[in-house]
């Protein structure tokens, strides 16, 4: 009983020592001076933001979404961040272990036969030994604490880092498919216009047969025709590559896509609301990652820390010993043994303080990565309202422009036929037309692509 009550009392001791203080700084979130509102913002500021809703209901386009959900399935990025953070709560178990004492139990048994002597005949020997060990390093000024802090913060890290190749996987698809349907158009657009072109040129042989008008007529026709003509093949080779591109994003072999709506008609509204600039620090998963890695790197400087004082360990064994293994369990065979260490770092040649060093210098180089993360977050919310607002007021100068060529390509061909100009004014027109045409086409590409940019630069396409 005296035993028993011992060991309580060692149990007790060490459950209060493990229970410590804990060296090493409390991490808190610094100040950052965030601005009242984005430059370039032209829609009321209002607490809602494009980058708190669902990408299903910011993509409304049914085989996009098609095309989203298997990516998020497949993609090998996703699976390869979903793989780390399988990685980083094996290694948070782990550091939550360290602060748990350790057992094991130990099953011995010895055998001796010594041979004849000369004063004592053949004996033999034998001793049967069952017993439990435990260690528990014990955790009074925290060091494991911290690890396991650190650990935690670590599978937060990798956690938000998942989101943010989500967030970069749904921008990335939908900019593919848009830049695919935008392709779409343009070899619609140049088979419009071959068409238009071979028309012409029969046209103009037709007037050549007549006497007319001359061979050079029919070589400029001829031009427009393989002008088109080549570029339907250069465009057919990017439509290729984009479904190529596609694939690869979604995980698949290349091969063809599914398209859904016309470019011009994926629905976006005109103005969206990017919400309080302060709110970004709490959506944006890159500046969530950065930040759970500073935390991290300030739970290493209590580790660091911990170092310097005594290392305080138990060690204890109990079993049964008996030298015969029929008598383990009948005969008084206890014994136990208990020992308590503590051990004083004197001397480390400048080791212990290095380590200290170097936890504070990434602790350092973790707080500038977050500022720095948040810097170009900004810039990058601030850019794309610009290039949103800019690149729709140059889209509608554009449509005026494509109207006034194509009115101006008509108007010339009536005077061709009419025999009041020559084919080199049609030709002039023609090509301006189909170049405004094509630049249209890229325009309400761009409005398009700056909507994807948007809403991924206001920390929007994780959510699920």
């Amino acid at each position: 009983m005296r035993r028993l009550n011992c060991a309580l009392v060692l149990a007790a001791a060490a459950a209060v020592f493990s229970g410590g203080c804990t060296v090493g700084p409390n991490y808190k979130r610094p100040a950052i001076n965030t601005p009242q509102a984005y430059r370039g913002e032209t829609a009321p500021a209002t607490v809602a933001s494009l980058g708190d809703e669902k990408w299903w209901d910011v993509f409304q386009d049914p085989q996009l979404q098609a095309l989203i959900h298997t990516a998020l399935k497949q993609n090998y990025d996703v699976r390869i961040a979903a793989a780390r953070i399988a990685q980083a709560q094996a290694e948070l178990t782990i550091a939550r272990g360290n602060e748990l004492p350790s057992a094991a139990a130990e099953v011995a048994g010895n055998g001796t036969r010594n041979a004849q002597s000369v004063f004592f005949g053949p004996f033999e020997t034998s001793d049967t030994e069952l017993g439990i060990g435990f260690q528990w390093n014990l955790d009074f000024w925290g060091k494991y604490r911290r690890a396991t802090e650190a650990a935690r913060d670590q599978l937060l890290a990798n956690d938000w880092a998942q989101k943010q190749v989500i967030s970069t996987l749904v921008a990335n698809v939908a900019s593919a498919y848009f830049t695919l349907r935008e392709e779409d158009l343009e070899l619609q657009i140049s088979r419009q216009t071959l068409a238009s072109d071979q028309d012409s040129l029969r046209l103009t042989q037709l007037l050549v047969d007549h006497g007319r008008t001359s061979l050079l007529d029919v070589r400029q026709a001829e031009q427009l025709v393989f002008n088109a003509s080549g570029s339907i093949q250069e465009i057919q080779k990017q439509i290729a590559e984009q479904e190529d591109f596609i694939s690869i994003l979604l995980g698949e072999n290349p091969g063809d896509v599914t398209r859904g709506l016309e470019m011009t008609a994926e629905p976006h509204p005109p103005e969206v609301p990017a919400g309080l600039p302060s709110s970004l620090l709490d959506r944006r998963p890159d500046i969530r990652e950065a930040e759970a890695g500073l935390m991290s790197a300030n739970a290493e400087i209590g580790v660091a820390k911990a170092a310097y004082f005594p290392a305080i360990s138990l060690t204890g064994t109990g079993g049964l010993q008996s030298i015969a293994l029929t008598n383990l369990f009948t005969t008084p065979s206890g014994i136990w043994n208990l020992t308590a260490q503590a051990l004083q770092p004197l001397y480390a040649g400048g080791t212990l303080k290095g380590n200290v060093r170097v936890a504070r210098a990434e602790e350092q180089q973790a707080l500038l990565s977050y500022e720095q993360t948040i810097q170009q977050a900004f810039r990058e919310v601030s850019d794309a309202l610009v290039a949103y607002s800019k690149d729709q007021n140059f889209q509608q100068q554009q449509q005026l422009l494509t109207n006034s060529a194509q009115d101006a390509s008509r108007l010339s061909d009536l005077r061709y036929r009419g025999g009041a100009a020559s084919y080199l004014e049609v030709l002039d027109a023609n090509t301006r037309y189909y170049s405004a045409e094509l630049t249209l086409a890229q325009a309400q590409l761009d409005d398009l692509l700056d909507y994807v940019q948007l809403y991924r630069a206001l920390g929007g396409g994780w959510q699920q």
